[in-house]
């Protein structure tokens, strides 16, 4: 379950963790890899992804009613991916022990019973009470189940290890499990995030370029901003409120998993008003696929596919019109600038993808879209200032140089000067990253126990 999702090579849609795990062993992401993606819609719906593709918008009782469905498409998978690779590592969702949704399990113990997989148990001592949760756990599986983990985990330590060497020792001896490792907490973590929960504990910083980004109540993809927290001289926050829009250069509003529903949280919190008003004092306003829609005039949703809503007007800080249909776009992209700004230069390309359900159309588009199918389409607009900016495109400030030159005609109109591009790949960043996590992880637990699981 996840809002923060990822196109794959072949135009399908998966949850931006397993991508993240694809990328750091090298290899392409499918959508075998997250068979079920759930996108929460609410309270108590989620639109259910299924294979990388829209399948049905469901209730959580109505999502159950499905399991056999969904059951035989995740073994499916994983006979295709059991095809093609040496090791396959299964990782569950919420705990394997939820005694009340067992019944409905499909990601958990039953897939590890039928993949006859070895188990290792992580529990996360950072937020207390590892102890009990992991002997709670392994008291309320069920005896086949109990008899597949191999193995405990003790992860995000803080302190001094042997002060916890107690604990591990009282561990193994009442649950007869050998702790396999104990994983120190890595503090500046930058890999992407799974989900909104992460923003919780976001850490802004002060410097000259502020951008804020509006934490939406559906927020989705804010990875995206990812870039931009790497550049020194950028401040980026996120903002629930009109009042912290103030002294902020640059309004970011990302994309969304209901874009109506949060364009009217817009209106009813008063940001609305106050990104309009910021936008008449001269403030840089960006909308990114449902940031996007809700900048222009009016969002129209003929079939109900987000809302009983079926028309809204939009912000109107942009000349363009979007309509919902039924087909969710989901590609990976190349940009042409067709159309400069000041901070980009036309005939230049920038990389990213798109996942998104409504069709936006204007007069001037400043991209010319190839998407990885070789189809090409148009998309972006931005005002004749160029203060005003949507696209579609996701990942658009990994491009190094666009990102740059954006930032600086923030700098230019501040008075500033202008820095150079950082020369740094983004996807070698986070390479550098995944190899200080494994160099953690491999230092702190039993390898060769780990090897003989796999049996290798």
């Amino acid at each position: 379950m996840s809002l923060n999702s990822c196109a794959t090579p072949d135009g399908r849609e998966i949850g931006r963790a397993q991508a993240v795990q694809a990328e750091a062993c090298g290899i392409a992401p499918t959508s075998d890899m997250n068979p079920v993606l759930l996108k929460p819609m609410g309270d108590s719906g989620c639109q259910v992804v299924l294979q990388g593709r829209p399948y049905m918008n469901l209730s959580a009782k109505r999502y159950y009613d499905l399991k056999e469905t969904l059951w035989k498409v995740v073994c499916e998978s994983f006979e295709r991916l059991r095809e093609n690779y040496d090791v396959i590592v299964m990782e569950g969702a919420g705990s394997p022990a939820e005694v009340n949704l067992r019944e409905n399990d499909i990601v958990n113990m039953r897939m590890a019973k039928h993949a006859e997989a070895p188990v290792l148990l992580i529990g996360d001592i950072d937020r207390g009470g590892v102890f009990a949760w992991i002997v709670g756990t392994l008291e309320l599986l069920q005896d086949d189940e109990r008899k597949l983990v191999r193995g405990i985990l003790i992860n995000k330590f803080r302190g001094d290890i042997s002060l916890l060497r107690p604990g591990l020792k009282f561990l193994e001896e009442r649950t007869g499990r050998p702790v396999v490792g104990v994983i120190p907490y890595i503090n500046d973590l930058k890999v992407q995030e799974e989900d909104s929960v992460a923003l919780e504990g976001f850490r802004k910083r002060d410097a000259e370029v502020k951008v804020a980004v509006v934490r939406l109540p559906r927020i989705s993809n804010f990875t995206d901003f990812d870039p931009l927290l790497s550049e020194k001289d950028v401040s980026l926050r996120y903002v629930t409120s009109p009042e912290e829009l103030e002294g902020a250069d640059m309004i970011v509003i990302p994309g969304t998993k209901n874009t109506i529903y949060d364009l009217l949280f817009l209106k009813e919190s008063g940001l609305s008003e106050k990104i309009i008003e910021k936008r008449k004092r001269g403030t840089m306003v960006i909308g990114i696929c449902g940031g996007f829609q809700m900048l222009g005039k009016e969002i129209r949703d003929p079939y109900g596919v987000e809302s009983e809503r079926r028309a809204e007007p939009g912000l109107g800080l942009l000349d363009v019109e979007t309509t919902f249909t039924r087909e969710k776009a989901t590609y990976r992209a190349k940009a042409k600038v067709i159309k400069g700004t000041p901070y980009l230069e036309e005939g230049e390309v920038l990389e990213g993808y798109e996942i998104h359900m409504g069709r936006t159309k204007a007069e001037g588009y400043i991209f010319e879209l190839t998407r990885e199918s070789g189809r090409k389409t148009f998309d972006g607009v931005a005002s004749e200032d160029g203060m005003v900016f949507g696209t579609y495109l996701h990942g658009i400030f990994e491009n190094n140089a666009f990102r740059r030159r954006l930032l600086n005609s923030v700098r230019k109109k501040k008075g500033l000067s202008e820095l150079p591009p950082r020369d740094v790949d983004p996807i070698l960043e986070r390479q550098r990253e995944y190899d200080r996590i494994a160099d953690v992880v491999r230092g702190n637990i039993d390898m060769d126990f780990i090897y003989g699981l796999l049996g290798v």
